[in-house]
Parts: C-alpha cells; structure tokens; sequence
C-alpha cells in the first residue's frame, strides 16, 4: 500500500488558531490541543465580558453620580430620588453623561442639583398647603350646620 500524503486543510486551521493564540504563555500557545482549548476559553471570556463592561461602567457611572450628590448636601436626598425627579422634570440625561458632568465640571451638576432640590420643596410646600386646605374642607362638610 503506497503511503499518502495528508493534505494542506488541517494545517492551515491550526495555523490560524495558533495565530490567534500566539500572543499566550507557555504552552497555550505552543501544543496543538492546548492552543485549541485556549482559543474557546477565550473566545468565551470575551463574549462574557463583553456585557459585563457594560454592568461595570454603568455602576462606576452611578457610584460617581452619587458621590457627588452626597458630598453635596447634609440633607437625606440620595442618588434615587435625583433620578426620579429628573425623569419627573422630563430632563433626559443619562447616566454616562451626567458622571462626565460630575468629573469635568462639578459646579454644573451641582446647579442641576440644586434646581431640582428647589422644585421639589416648592412642590412639597404646595402639596402641604393643598392637603391643609382639604382637611379644612373634609371637617366643615362634618360638623353640623347651626340654624
């Protein structure tokens, strides 16, 4: 039986994975099956992290946010309720530009801030006066009339 010779194909694929994986240390990048099983493991490790950047810089975005908020007034007012008034306020920044704002530029979300602590104690005072006035006009209506 005469011998054959194997064809080109196999090379080649290992080839480029031994490409891709020529940048590892030690025997992942050397030994056919190991460079094999690198490629995959970090094939996963990207695409895994991938999302996980997202999650992580959305949380250094609300940690900075927060810092200054807190740094800003002794008051009880925390980086949840800036975000609900800002969506009440129909002011539609997101988080990755108001941590820029919060670097760059302190004075500014500091003006943001202050405006909305503002507008939240005048409605906080109307809401008062309103419910005053409506107590007022629940226990007229219950005491009886006098002729």
């Amino acid at each position: 039986m005469t011998r054959i010779r194997r064809g080109y194909i196999a090379r080649r694929r290992r080839k480029k994975i031994r490409l891709f994986t020529s940048s590892f240390r030690g025997a992942h990048s050397r030994l056919t099956r190991t460079f094999t099983q690198q490629k995959i493991r970090a094939l996963v490790s990207s695409h895994r992290d991938r999302d996980r950047k997202k999650r992580d810089f959305r949380s250094l975005w609300i940690a900075r946010i927060s810092a200054v908020i807190s740094g800003n007034r002794e008051s009880s007012y925390c980086y949840s309720l800036f975000i609900h008034d800002l969506h009440n306020r129909q002011l539609i920044i997101n988080r990755k530009i108001l941590a820029q704002i919060a670097i760059s530029n302190r004075n500014c979300l500091s003006m943001i801030f202050n405006e909305i602590i503002n507008r939240r104690r005048v409605e906080k005072i109307r809401r008062n006066h309103l419910r005053n006035n409506l107590n007022f006009l629940v226990s007229r209506e219950q005491t009886p009339i006098k002729q």
